[in-house]
């Protein structure tokens, strides 16, 4: 029995050394100042990065990273001022390397960047009104000439379609060969019609006019795919989140993405996305509106409220406005919505 009791003693003595983890003390020995954070920032203001030492160890420096870049290097615990112009909007990492005593330790936190501009409220009259398919789950909208294409969602029920917006008439419609995929956002640049899945990782690339199948291609990230639109160079789709990716159309890689806000916070499920004077219009899901975002900062810089048009539609099962695409000849937009009866022609102003 005395022989267990101390074989219990030796394994209870090798656990509680075993849990003595020097690093895992050391983690708590700084931290960032976070009371000295504002609840929010704008990118015209600067933050003070200042480093707490509880213990007053000697600290010989310190590295500071914003997202995993090198921001600054000090001697010391001294405060550094960091300006925030040059910030993406959202959430900004913040770690600090601290070298003390022959260690060292790191120490994170994060503050997060709105907009500093005041989104306008923009009005609209409507130009003409259209029949609508009903059965249309509207995903993508867009010009490509003076054709329409829409592309659909729904499982077994995806396509898109060229038609003859005045009359209905469809000059031609792809489905998507697999059930499974639920068909997304579309865009036409060089030629050629890029299309997204929502939960597949997975787009197509079709020749515009013959509507041929070219290729189908991997997701660059792993995200869902929803609002498609191009600048003529680069093609820009939403994920259901705040984020907007920039792709390079002839690799299909991500090359950069902004994060949407406003001045007051950020706009999630960013849906349906149209490229107009150079704003990106962008559906906002659940919502009946749509967002003029900056492509170039992610600043939301208008509003339009569409739920004027909400009245208008008789279709019991219509759901949610989706669907943007603008007319450069007449320089009119024409919107619809998920199963909506009727797309509307409208100038903003």
């Amino acid at each position: 029995m005395r022989k267990r009791n101390a074989l219990l003693v030796i394994l209870l003595g090798l656990i509680i050394v075993s849990c003595h983890d020097p690093k895992k003390e050391n983690e708590n020995l700084f931290s960032f100042n976070t009371s000295a954070f504002k609840e929010t920032y704008t990118p015209d203001e600067s933050v003070g990065l200042e480093i707490q030492n509880a213990q007053n160890k000697k600290i010989d420096s310190i590295i500071y990273y914003v997202n995993d870049a090198k921001v600054a290097s000090k001697k010391s615990a001294e405060k550094v001022m960091m300006p925030l112009l040059d910030k993406k909007l959202g959430y900004q990492n913040l770690k600090a390397l601290v070298y003390f005593e022959g260690e060292n330790v790191e120490t994170t936190a994060r503050i997060e960047v709105i907009s500093n501009v005041e989104p306008k409220l923009l009005n609209y009259t409507i130009v003409n009104t259209y029949a609508h398919d009903t059965l249309a789950f509207t995903e993508g909208f867009e010009f490509f000439r003076d054709t329409l294409i829409e592309s659909t969602g729904q499982k077994g029920a995806s396509h898109f379609r060229k038609y003859d917006y005045k009359t209905g008439k469809v000059y031609k419609q792809v489905n998507l060969d697999n059930n499974d995929y639920f068909g997304e956002g579309i865009t036409v640049i060089n030629n050629k019609i890029y299309q997204l899945t929502w939960q597949s990782n997975v787009g197509f690339i079709y020749d515009a006019n013959s509507l041929k199948k070219l290729k189908t291609f991997p997701f660059d990230k792993k995200i869902e795919g929803w609002g498609m639109t191009n600048d003529g160079k680069n093609i820009y789709q939403s994920d259901g989140t705040e984020k907007i990716w920039k792709m390079d159309p002839e690799t299909q890689k991500m090359v950069d993405y902004v994060n949407v806000y406003t001045n007051s916070s950020k706009i999630k499920s960013i849906n349906e996305l149209e490229w107009i004077d150079g704003k990106i219009y962008g559906n906002i899901w659940q919502k009946d509106a749509i967002a003029v975002i900056n492509p170039t900062t992610g600043a939301v810089e208008g509003v339009l409220n569409l739920t004027g048009l909400r009245t208008k539609i008789t279709n019991r099962t219509a759901e949610v406005l989706n669907g943007i695409a603008y007319n450069p000849k007449t320089k009119t937009i024409f919107v619809t919505g998920k199963n909506w009866d009727k797309m509307f022609e409208i100038r903003v102003r």
